[in-house]
């Protein structure tokens, strides 16, 4: 599993936490009990800090990166979806960020929230608590977010995560299976 430290930068990964093989965990990273991060991520903390709270998914794809001057924080119990890309912002609990969605530098999502599919949340913005992210750049709508929408998703991930942790094996041969068809 490529995980690395950079000099004494040593990502910290709680042993309940699902890594996939195929995801890359670099520097100052922290993933909290039962996250999960999956194939093709890159959490690459080589100039500040990330920290990832217990029972969020990173999803295949996402990037989170960092700066000097600003951590990126993922609160406990998010959902982000795959392709997003998290840089220098905040992300409280309970959050759902979009597939191929953008949270840039010193933006903070407050908790409960959604960032929509492909949404670009630009710096320096502020998205209140339980409200909607929409559209580049994205529009905010306050309220009318059910706080509870996320449970199945983050139970989802939990699970899914337990379950790649013992069942998941490389395949070192393949069998060639004849195929037939009808013509």
């Amino acid at each position: 599993m490529p995980i690395y430290a950079l000099g004494d930068q040593v990502p910290e990964i709680h042993p309940t936490a699902y890594v996939h093989p195929d995801a890359i965990v670099i520097g100052s990273v922290t993933i909290g009990p039962e996250a999960t991060v999956w194939p093709g991520a890159v959490l690459r903390g080589d100039y500040g800090t990330i920290s990832v709270g217990a029972r969020t998914s990173i999803q295949d794809g996402t990037v989170v990166h960092t700066t000097p001057r600003w951590p990126t924080e993922i609160g406990a119990e998010c959902v982000v979806g795959h392709n997003a890309h998290l840089e220098g912002c905040r992300v409280d609990d309970r959050c759902l960020v979009g597939s191929n969605s953008t949270v840039l530098n010193r933006a903070g999502v407050g908790r409960g929230s959604v960032i929509g599919a492909g949404a670009v949340v630009t710096e320096d913005t502020e998205v209140p608590a339980g409200s909607t992210a929409l559209g580049v750049p994205a529009r905010i709508r306050v309220g009318g977010i059910d706080a509870n929408r996320h449970d199945e998703a983050v139970a989802r991930y939990v699970d899914n995560g337990r379950r790649y942790a013992v069942e998941l094996k490389p395949v070192t041969s393949r069998t060639n299976t004849e195929h037939t068809t009808n013509r």
